[in-house]
């Protein structure tokens, strides 16, 4: 799926957040957002720190067709948006990070919020999916580099900046994309701490020296600094050993940090606000249509009344073990993701059929109980009439078959690997 119309420079968060056309992490945005929103309605300067010094802190880089100046300042957000958030692995190794040439963009996360705020997606990309990488505009503005089939996504971070990663997923989508976020493992770090920790659960003891995940036993652990980023990077200890498992298990912290940020009044904390939007503008590169920071203000309100349940985390549609140009690499069930594309086109609420790889339902099912017997109804009591359905009342959606994921409100383990 294509886009078939031309990219209009995006001016305002008011635009619709799908294309119009026939056919929080890595992925932290509502917690980065909903800090900046509390900090910035509350009037606080914290410790001396204002509006204006965390604005200067921030990075920003230029999105291929957009307009040179930020956005004018504006309210609460109308209509729906597609906002990407790219997790680079620049400062992965220990002592310092690798060279610009050899970043990658080894976590991709689309979130869409629905027109009406009722509901938002957030779809993650496989970090070894097997794309087409579209021509891209060169990071210095200077000229455009070529495009190139059959590739992993998370090389289009190193081929042509966050624009070419913006490019590569509209491309893939079908949908526009006008805002976008990166973040470094350094920011997961950071982030993580800021909030006092995420507690998430496994299925037996989670052990991975790739990653330096150490969990010696099942049940409840709260993740904190380098251990959050190592149980986020771990995948060998997790699932089957693959990405996709890895990517179900990044759900179940996204999940129990949504939750903790609604239910434990975090954000009603001024110094956790402090440290956290301190932490998000230091270690976040941001597309020059968010760099306003009432926009962040204006994206992030939409989460705050948003139901749980209809904040969902999936997997884009994908498989491995296939040949050709799929040989040890990911590839597309496009089907799957057809289906799912045009949910979000129609800003429709999006279920999946089943939890991923990596991760299993934590709360086991009431079992009924075979002893009370049901209650014949009595006969001298003529029945009910049927209670008409109401006509304004939307019926439940239906889940897409062979779509993983889960929402903000259900509660998962990591399922550990046992091999």
């Amino acid at each position: 799926m294509t886009r078939t119309t031309p990219r209009a420079a995006p001016s305002v968060i008011a635009r619709h957040g799908r294309l119009h056309t026939p056919g929080t992490f890595v992925g932290l945005l509502k917690l980065v957002g909903a800090s900046l929103v509390v900090l910035l309605i509350s009037g606080l300067a914290v410790a001396g720190l204002t509006v204006q010094q965390l604005q200067s802190s921030i990075t920003s880089v230029a999105l291929e067709g957009e307009n040179e100046a930020p956005p004018p300042a504006i309210g609460e957000a109308e209509g729906g948006f597609n906002v990407l958030i790219v997790g680079s692995d620049e400062c992965e190794a220990e002592g310092g990070c690798r060279d610009r040439q050899g970043r990658l963009n080894d976590v991709n996360i689309l979130v869409h919020v629905s027109e009406d705020h009722s509901n938002a997606t957030a779809v993650s990309f496989p970090r070894d999916l097997v794309v087409p990488i579209p021509a891209c505009q060169r990071e210095d503005g200077e000229g455009r580099l070529p495009s190139m089939s059959a590739q992993p996504i998370n090389v289009a971070l190193s081929h042509g900046g966050l624009n070419c990663v913006v490019r590569t997923v509209e491309e893939l989508t079908g949908l526009e994309i006008p805002y976008a976020a990166m973040t470094t493992f350094t920011g997961v770090v950071y982030m993580s701490t800021a909030v006092g920790g995420v507690t998430v659960c496994t299925t037996g003891p989670m052990v991975d020296r790739l990653s330096g995940i150490n969990l010696p036993t099942a049940g409840e652990h709260t993740l904190v600094g380098h251990d959050a980023l190592a149980f986020l990077r771990s995948r060998h200890g997790v699932g089957d050993g693959s990405d996709l498992g890895r990517i179900s298990s990044q759900q179940v912290f996204l999940s129990a940090l949504a939750r903790k940020v609604t239910s434990e009044g975090v954000l009603d904390d001024p110094t956790t606000i402090y440290r956290l939007a301190n932490a998000a503008t230091q270690n976040m590169t941001l597309s020059n249509s968010m760099t306003n920071v009432t926009t962040l203000v204006s994206m992030a309100s939409v989460f705050r009344n948003m139901s749980l349940d209809r904040i969902t985390f999936v997997q884009y549609p994908s498989t491995t073990g296939l040949g050709g140009v799929y040989e040890g690499k990911v590839a597309p069930i496009k089907s799957v993701a057809e289906e799912l594309m045009e949910r979000l086109q129609n800003d429709e609420p999006v279920i999946p059929s089943e939890t991923g790889r990596g991760s299993v339902d934590s709360e086991p099912e009431v079992p009924t109980d075979p002893v009370t017997p049901e209650v014949p109804a009595d006969p001298a009591t003529p029945a009910d009439p049927a209670t008409p359905t109401d006509p304004a009342t939307p019926a439940a959606p239906e889940p897409i078959e062979g779509l993983l994921g889960q929402s903000a409100a259900q509660n998962t383990c990591a399922k550990v690997n046992r091999h």
